[in-house]
């Protein structure tokens, strides 16, 4: 049994520009983000308040949260990192953020200079401030189907940390497939771990696309009774860990899909696909999604048609 519906996080402006190693004008990113909500998302993670000199691509985060058009009905999110970026939210009206630990010690140190403990007890901190202000919470676990300097990680500690992030009080943790190392037996295996400790409507699945699984791991988390799965237009944003490696799973590949299974998602794909387009050619390289190179190419001659 598959869900009637699901709910697509698009990553893109954030997840996906923050790798992108051209810097992208506010005015371009705001094009971008307005183009995605007009395409019928509902929920887009727009920015991240981190520092600037470790992330230069997300050092206009407040320009474009303030210069973006506030579709009703749409969640616009934000990375933060501790209390102090989650105040530089707050002064961008952003209504939600998104903490992110990892299920490696190792990656932990690498991604935030914090053992998981360190990093639980700040996010701690941040949870009560922001949930005392109204807004919404919601937790990447990194690495968990595998770490690029652990290697696998056992799932009863991806269920133990997702379970210590919901006690947190986020609303939803996105189980991340940080390296695209994942296949479909080892994702069942890790929702059914996870799903006794955490309701599986509070989980969420981050795939990437670096070994070209992840729209089967997709498949495998919705015959688990996953429900929300996030994306990146276009296929933006490489993998940090396997130079020239694709990243993020496209939100035109997970359209096509879905929808082709019957699964509604309100996400007009041909829309997606125009964001993209523009967004293609800032970034200074072709869009690694399949169906966007599907869509955007010219017809064949004549000739070369079988």
């Amino acid at each position: 049994m598959l869900p009637t519906r699901i709910q697509i996080v698009e990553v893109g402006p954030r997840d996906g520009l923050q790798n992108e190693a051209v810097s992208i004008a506010v005015a371009d990113k705001v094009t971008f983000v307005d183009g995605l909500s007009e395409a019928g998302h509902t929920a887009i993670e727009v920015a991240a308040f981190v520092s600037a000199r470790w992330v230069p691509q997300m050092a206009d985060s407040a320009e474009v949260l303030g210069g973006i058009r506030r579709r009703a009905g749409v969640r616009y999110s934000a990375l933060v990192p501790n209390l102090t970026g989650l105040r530089r939210a707050q002064e961008a009206s952003v209504g939600e953020i998104a903490i992110f630990a990892a299920a490696s010690q190792t990656f932990s140190r690498r991604n935030i200079n914090q053992s998981i403990a360190e990093s639980l007890s700040a996010y701690g901190a941040v949870c009560e401030e922001a949930l005392a202000a109204g807004m919404r919470v919601r937790a990447y676990l990194s690495v968990a189907f595998g770490c690029p300097f652990e290697g696998p990680v056992p799932s009863a500690t991806v269920a133990d940390l997702a379970a210590r992030l919901v006690d947190l009080g986020v609303y939803e943790v996105a189980l991340s497939d940080t390296i695209g190392v994942a296949h479909p037996k080892q994702v069942r295996e890790v929702l059914d771990v996870v799903a006794a400790r955490v309701a599986i409507d509070r989980i969420a699945l981050h795939m990437h696309d670096t070994r070209g699984t992840a729209l089967v791991n997709v498949y495998a988390g919705l015959q688990a009774g996953v429900t929300t799965f996030d994306a990146s237009a276009g296929g933006l944003g490489g993998c940090p860990y396997a130079p020239g490696a694709t990243g993020n799973l496209a939100t035109e590949d997970l359209l096509y899909m879905v929808h082709g299974l019957g699964i509604d998602t309100g996400v007009r794909l041909d829309a997606v696909v125009d964001a993209s387009r523009r967004m293609e050619t800032l970034v200074g390289h072709l869009l690694p999604s399949r169906v966007f190179r599907a869509a955007t190419a010219p017809p064949p001659a004549d000739a070369l048609t079988r």
